[in-house]
């Protein structure tokens, strides 16, 4: 599944408990008649592909929708779910400059050859 949108928010790596679990949060606003503020999970080593994005930008997300059940001291069973991203590209167009291309004087004129000298293909 993907989420396309604008990038709202990118937080900071959050680490929790002693065996260093990360989790990093971004939030996409999506764009259609009535936008959605959709926050993504990105979870361990998927928490630094979030370092070259910034506010403002256009980007696809590739997701996972998770879910978990949960029983809670009085017995009663909740779930949750969660968005978790495993891949983010820019949906902005790279620009690139082509290389200066030199003025046409700057070359040099071809000699005078006939296709004898010059033809050394196979067939």
């Amino acid at each position: 599944m993907e989420v396309q949108g604008k990038v709202k928010m990118i937080g900071e790596t959050q680490t929790f408990g002693s065996n260093g679990f990360r989790k990093r949060e971004i939030v996409v606003t999506t764009e259609e008649q009535y936008p959605q503020h959709i926050m993504v999970e990105f979870v361990q080593d998927k928490c630094d592909l979030l370092n070259p994005f910034q506010v403002g930008q256009d980007v696809k997300i590739s997701i996972n929708l998770r879910g978990r059940e949960w029983v809670n001291p009085q017995g009663e069973t909740k779930y949750f779910n969660s968005i978790q991203g495993w891949r983010i590209e820019s949906l902005q167009p790279v620009a690139q400059s082509a290389p200066p291309t030199p003025p046409v004087d700057a070359f040099e004129p071809a000699k005078d050859f006939s296709e004898e000298e010059h033809d050394d293909l196979p067939f």
